[in-house]
């Protein structure tokens, strides 16, 4: 992976590729190419390093009205010019960019090097180049699907061919892949942030399928080249929604958003004459609801994270067993599918491929999964029997914000619904509306403190190590502040459960290794405040989130106080300072935030 842009038009493409490259930096990229087809056949510039190095270095005269782009997040090979994509056939007459890993790559590069093709790259996409290469098929279409019948693994693939020269062929499996519409322009990319300047009017390839597009229009097909019917849909977004403005990151952008997100997700959700959620999205009458014995959630990374507070909400307001695991190693240990378990699949982008093929083997199995997706029309979503749309609107920072505020909120509609068909009373349920109708102000209170939390991240910045702690509903909170905080300042960070402590991490503890404690006013305060004394007689440095009238006693620490909601909607708000924390911690280290090292918004392989 990790990002693709195509165009065949009227156009100088090199101009509309580099803008649409541009446009998916924040995905996470080592390297970045492009390949023309013009009359003189294809030709292709490349090179290590960001996309502005690659206009740089572009030849004056690089002109043709079809090409491929792509940044390249290093899977096989070291990021270098040879590896960069696209990659071509040894006469040069195919070039293709791809997404995801081709697993039995060792097996086809050993065929191909007993044929006698010198492969010049360390990738697993330069085969499919050479695959296409030496088909006999007739048709760019058929030599593509030829290809594919000897690969295994995933893809999202744009290819294009000097004997075709109207047309790009891509394909799809397990890596999104959409078309936009112009006037008599089409446009290809893995993510509508590279075209949504030029069209918002998309059609999203499903898996297994290949489409051919040219400048006036497409055709989609099966993997046996039998015709299949795609529409174009017109996608509500304003482009404008993609850009910074006047904030300095995406990042810092999108946290600002929260409230208004917040409110968004929110909206037209909540009954409070009976005291619940509406969730018609998940097309499930009060019957099969009530039917429910169990919910598994499944997530990756910051996902997973926010599924263990939605677990513990599902738990606490429905009385429903429910816990939350890694969408990654969930369909490796050969779980057992109940029908009676509601399973639900977790991703801001709706394409993470391990929660995908979590989705896949529970409804191969004949489980009931829904899913809580920001993307319409994403694998996940279509994949899904049904599902709740979180409404934060495009995201494109790789540090999840707007998007895990909405995940959590998204959750306590569903454990607000699940509750009130079982015995969550109207009282209970309209005191659970009345603080969700907070929410976005006490956010927006949050993070009008934003500079005095910067004060308190730039001493946190100075540390090489730090711990984040945090007991049941908090516990997942400090998880999710010590993944902020290890991606984007690249800080190590660890998060522990605060009764753990002394049972091994407590060692650690000294003058230059702080704390970040996550301390609500609840049932185990007290629990929580000793633990507080039992670091800070090791000396280490603290930091509190806590709400304003808990008492810590006598124990020296920096302090940021939250706004107090019901106790089972507070984990959402103790979640924004570890935002702002991890931000302008490295923004005083002087981190890209926007583009972390080593890491990708979509993850599309495993």
């Amino acid at each position: 992976m990790c990002g693709i842009v195509g165009y065949v038009g009227a156009q100088q493409a090199t101009p509309l590729l580099l803008e649409g490259l541009t446009r998916l930096e924040h995905r996470g990229y080592d390297s970045a190419g492009i390949a023309l087809l013009g009359g003189t056949g294809i030709k292709v510039a490349k090179r290590a390093g960001r996309v502005r190095d690659l206009a740089e270095g572009l030849p004056k005269r690089f002109a043709g009205r079809i090409g491929i782009g792509h940044t390249r997040w290093a899977t096989h090979g070291p990021a270098n010019d040879v590896n960069a994509h696209p990659h071509t056939d040894a006469k040069g007459l195919v070039a293709v960019v791809h997404n995801g890993i081709i697993d039995n790559a060792a097996s086809l590069r050993q065929r191909l090097a007993d044929e006698g093709i010198d492969l010049v790259s360390d990738t697993d996409t330069e085969v499919l180049a050479h695959l296409v290469a030496l088909s006999e098929e007739s048709t760019l279409e058929g030599k593509v699907v030829e290809a594919l019948a000897a690969v295994d693994g995933t893809y999202g693939l744009a290819v294009v061919h000097a004997d075709f020269p109207d047309r790009l062929v891509v394909a799809r499996n397990g890596s999104p892949l959409l078309i936009g519409v112009g006037e008599r322009e089409m446009y290809v990319a893995s993510d509508l942030a590279a075209i949504v300047r030029h069209t918002t009017t998309v059609a999203h390839l499903g898996d297994g399928e290949i489409a051919t597009v040219t400048a006036g229009g497409f055709t989609t097909y099966g993997g046996d080249l039998r015709p299949v019917t795609r529409t174009a849909e017109t996608v509500d977004v304003d482009p404008a929604a993609y850009e910074t403005g006047e904030h300095e990151s995406f990042m810092h952008k999108e946290m600002l958003e929260q409230p208004a997100a917040a409110a968004r997700v929110l909206s037209g959700r909540l009954d409070e004459r009976f005291g619940t959620a509406h969730l018609g999205g998940l097309n499930m009458d009060a019957r099969e609801t009530r039917a429910i014995r169990r919910v598994k959630i499944l997530g990756c990374g910051s996902a997973y994270y926010v599924g263990q507070m939605g677990a513990a909400l599902v738990e606490e307001l429905a009385r429903i067993p429910a816990d939350a695991e890694a969408a990654s190693e969930f369909r490796y240990r050969d779980p057992v599918i109940e029908a009676d378990t509601l399973y639900v699949a977790v991703s801001q982008s709706g394409e993470t491929i391990d929660t995908l093929l979590a989705v896949q083997e529970i409804r191969r199995k004949g489980g009931r999964v829904v899913g809580l997706v920001n993307v319409v029309g994403s694998a996940i979503a279509r994949e899904c029997d049904g599902g709740i749309y979180l409404h934060a609107g495009p995201e494109v920072a790789v540090a999840s914000t707007k998007a895990l505020t909405n995940m959590f909120l998204g959750f306590a509609l569903l454990a607000l619904q699940l509750g009130r068909v079982r015995d969550l009373s109207i009282a209970d349920g309209r005191r659970l509306i009345h603080g969700l109708d907070r929410i976005p102000e006490q956010i927006q209170e949050i993070l009008d403190r934003e500079s005095e939390i910067a004060a308190v991240a730039e001493q946190l910045a100075a540390a090489e190590s730090l711990f984040f702690i945090g007991r049941v509903r908090g516990f997942p909170v400090a998880r999710e502040g010590a993944q902020k905080f290890k991606e984007i300042s690249y800080r190590h960070a660890e998060a522990y459960q605060t009764s753990e402590l002394k049972h091994g991490p407590l060692a650690l503890v000294s003058e230059v290794v702080p704390t970040v404690a996550i301390v609500p006013d609840d049932e185990l305060t007290d629990r929580n405040v000793g633990a507080l004394h039992e670091i800070a007689a090791r000396r280490g440095p603290l930091v509190v989130i806590t709400h304003a009238d808990v008492d810590l006693g006598e124990v020296e620490c920096v302090r940021i106080d939250v706004p107090r909601n019901e106790r089972e909607l507070d984990p959402v708000l103790l979640v924004v300072p570890l935002q702002l924390l991890a931000f302008h911690a490295a923004l005083q280290l002087g981190h890209d935030i926007d583009k972390p090292r080593n890491l990708a918004k979509s993850v599309t392989v495993e």
